[in-house]
């Protein structure tokens, strides 16, 4: 499997275009590259099944929390137009690369 630049990173704002939470938008929380996923905020929701552990202080029960859904299932949304948009890299003037929305062409922080 060949290797790409993961262009989605945490605290990014994401739109989902497939999948069960289609047209959801949320913050990148984590990042799973080895995998290529990603966890976004109250996107993908699961129940799990958990068992009580007092160490962890963790009571137990029917739990819900996000599961990790796939990178190319998301998009980022460009700061300036608020719509998805894809991502290219760009180098700055002091050689520096930076993240750019193909849209608008706008840096992502």
């Amino acid at each position: 499997m060949a290797k790409t630049k993961i262009k989605i990173k945490k605290n990014d704002q994401v739109l989902v275009i497939s999948g069960r939470d289609r047209g959801a938008r949320g913050r990148v929380l984590r990042v799973i590259p080895s995998r290529s996923m990603a966890v976004v905020e109250r996107v993908n929701m699961v129940k799990r099944h958990t068992r009580p552990n007092p160490q962890r202080g963790i009571q137990g029960g029917i739990l819900e929390r996000e599961a990790p859904i796939h990178l190319s299932n998301l998009m980022v949304i460009d700061p300036q137009t608020d719509k998805p948009t894809r991502v290219g890299r760009k180098r700055l003037p002091d050689g520096s690369g930076a993240r750019v929305a193909k849209k608008s062409g706008a840096t992502l922080a």
